[in-house]
This record gives structure tokens, C-alpha cells and sequence, in this order.
């Protein structure tokens, strides 16, 4: 499959007059130029950003371009319906982000930096009966969980320990849910939803706090919160051996804590 990375914004470059320039970049996944152009305000609308694109493929345009920015989805979502390609708003654009940190190396700016949004609190629907953290060895995670009759399961290639070099005995951190009777609504609502990582968030004195879910593009999920200082420390282990496994975690959804029947799997990554 032909995918390309785009990204369309104003950074923080400006013209002779001072007004924004907008800037177009695609890649590939591996990390290749495939384009770039630069227009006015002005002219940064859906009709420019289809002659790039056309320009761009010549006669091979992609099957898929993948889109990390909020402000770029709605031009670009346009702009694929005109040209009959599909369009995937997700955050893993690793070598999208990779090329524009490098092109603004010295401008003492993050250009893959987006606003966070306040954490939401989960619909009362969703909630599941309780929650506990867990660890599993690099070299049995994917096996583990890849051999089970899961319905929804996400484990993108890349994220394997053996891609990302984490030695198997490296205990890679998760979190299990037990959803009850709403374990398949939320697995369900959990895809659709798009979970991107999983983050201890502490209070001020570092004895309470809560579970904030990342998804989407820019959404905010509180998955649980907590005032006890044993669950506390525990997350703290979490944080601590995440950052020992290269920000490698997961995030399981199953009914009960029998281990016969599974909802839902992610693989995450933090950045």
C-alpha cells in the first residue's frame, strides 16, 4: 500500500511583509521526501493543496495519506474526497515528525507539538467493575496476547520489542480493565476511539492521581483516579518501567479476571 505522511501549517516562518507562510510537507513512512511547497495565507485552501498533491503523484497518487495534525484534517479530508484517497488521522507519523523537529532544530520551537485538550471524564456506560496495573516479558507480549481469540486487537509491527530492541526480559507495564457486561461496549468504544498511550497523571504531593488514556488526535480520556498512596506507588512503577521499556505499554479490556476470554488489546507506545 502507497501511503504518504502530510503535513500542512503555519509554522512560525513568515514572509517580507510578516504574514504567515504555510507550509506543505509529505513523506514516506520510511522517511523520504516525497514533496514540499510553500504558499501565502492567502492561498491555503483545498484547491491549492490539490495541485500539490497532483503534482506531487504525477500518475501515482497514494492509497492512504496519513494526517497528525487537527488543523490539517479538515483541508486535507477535503481535499482526499476530490482525489478518491483515503484519509487516516492518527498520530503515528513518526517520520513526518521526525523530518519537521529536524527543520526546526534552531527555531527554539516544537512543530509537532499540539494543544492539550482538558481529560474528559469517561460516560457513565463505559465504566468498567475495576482495574489493576500488570507487567508481561518483552519476549512473551506478543506471543501472549497475539495466540488468543481477542475480537479487537491492535499491535502495530512496529511496536514489537524485538523491532524497538528492548531485551526480552524488560517487563513492559500495562493496565487490565475488567469490564463486566460492558467489556465489549467499551473494547468497542476503545477502537473507535483510537487509544495512543496511557499516562499516570500524580496530584501535587505524588499520593493520588489518575489514569489519563491519549487518543485520537488530540483527545483526553480519565480512565480512573485514585487517593491511596499504595495504588500511587504503584503507578509510579508503571511510569518508571515504561520509560525502561522505550515507552512500550498496553492496555487490555476483558470481562473478568478468569484469563478464558478477552475483548480488547493495544499495543501503545509513548513518544
Amino acid at each position: 500500500m502507497n501511503i504518504w505522511q502530510i503535513d500542512f501549517y503555519k509554522h512560525t516562518r513568515k514572509d517580507e511583509v510578516g504574514k504567515p507562510i504555510w507550509e506543505l510537507l509529505i513523506c514516506s513512512p520510511q522517511g523520504n521526501i516525497i514533496h514540499e511547497a510553500n504558499c501565502p495565507q492567502s492561498h491555503a485552501n483545498s484547491d491549492w493543496l490539490t495541485i500539490q498533491l497532483q503534482q506531487a503523484g504525477k500518475e501515482n497518487l497514494p492509497d492512504r495519506i496519513q494526517v497528525f495534525r487537527p488543523q490539517s484534517v479538515s483541508l486535507l479530508s477535503t481535499v482526499a474526497e476530490k482525489l478518491g484517497i483515503k484519509l487516516e488521522a492518527t498520530r503515528r507519523t513518526n517520520a513526518l515528525k521526525a523530518e519537521l523537529q529536524k527543520r526546526f532544530f534552531d527555531d527554539n520551537y516544537d512543530p509537532v507539538k499540539l494543544e492539550k485538550l482538558p481529560p474528559q471524564t469517561l460516560p457513565e456506560y463505559l465504566l468498567g467493575d475495576e482495574w489493576r496495573f500488570v507487567t508481561l516479558g518483552a519476549g512473551d507480549l506478543i506471543d501472549y496476547f497475539g495466540d488468543r481469540p481477542i475480537p479487537i486487537v491492535d499491535m502495530p509491527e512496529s511496536f514489537y520489542p524485538i523491532h524497538l530492541g528492548i531485551a526480552s526480559s524488560i517487563p513492559v507495564p500495562g493496565m487490565i480493565i475488567y469490564g463486566g457486561k460492558k467489556s465489549m461496549i467499551l473494547a468497542r468504544w476503545l477502537q473507535e476511539a483510537k487509544p495512543f498511550l496511557l499516562n499516570y497523571i500524580p496530584t501535587e504531593l505524588g499520593k493520588s492521581g489518575g489514569l489519563v488514556l491519549e487518543s485520537g488526535l488530540s483527545d483526553r480520556w480519565i480512565i480512573a483516579t485514585f487517593e491511596d498512596e499504595e495504588v500511587a506507588q504503584a503507578a509510579q512503577n508503571y511510569e518508571r518501567r515504561k520509560q525502561a521499556s522505550l515507552g512500550l505499554h498496553f492496555l487490555v479490556v476483558q470481562p473478568d479476571d478468569s484469563g478464558m476470554t478477552y475483548s480488547g488489546f493495544w499495543l501503545l507506545k509513548d513518544e
